[in-house]
């Protein structure tokens, strides 16, 4: 069985990636308060997920995105 097994299409992967541009700095810009923390972890869980193509919550849910 393998662990990393694509489920999103290119365009949410593209999306996600910029999104996490713009969450991961955060605790450098809002001075480590624990909201800018979260949104840190956030950013990276879809920085990983960009580079990866695999959503564990998709693949908990068994959805797929990326067409077979």
């Amino acid at each position: 069985m393998k662990f990393f097994i694509t489920n999103q299409n290119k365009a949410e992967r593209v999306v996600r990636f910029i999104v996490a541009i713009f969450l991961l700095p955060a605790p450098l810009v809002y001075n480590n308060n624990p909201f800018a923390i979260a949104q840190a972890i956030v950013g990276s869980i879809l920085i990983f997920n960009a580079f990866s193509g695999m959503c564990i919550i998709y693949r908990f849910f068994g959805a797929n995105t990326c067409k077979v």
